[in-house]
């Protein structure tokens, strides 16, 4: 099993590699399913940070309002 990049750049960079290699069109049946199933789960860890960041902004965001209003 792959392991789970360390950071949101290191999957989204992974991603966008496999992306490439599709783009490319040398991926063989078997491999391109892997390469998929990879894919799937580094768009899961990216999501997953995002929403957690845009969460975080929400937070501070209304902590200014409450501040300030």
């Amino acid at each position: 099993m792959t392991e789970t990049p360390s950071s949101f750049e290191h999957a989204f960079k992974e991603l966008e590699q496999i992306v490439h290699e599709f783009e490319r069109g040398d991926v063989d049946l078997e491999g391109g399913i892997e390469l998929f199933k990879r894919a799937l789960s580094l768009a899961t860890i990216c999501k997953k940070r995002l929403q957690e960041v845009e969460n975080q902004i929400v937070s501070i965001k209304k902590q200014f309002s409450d501040f300030t209003g």
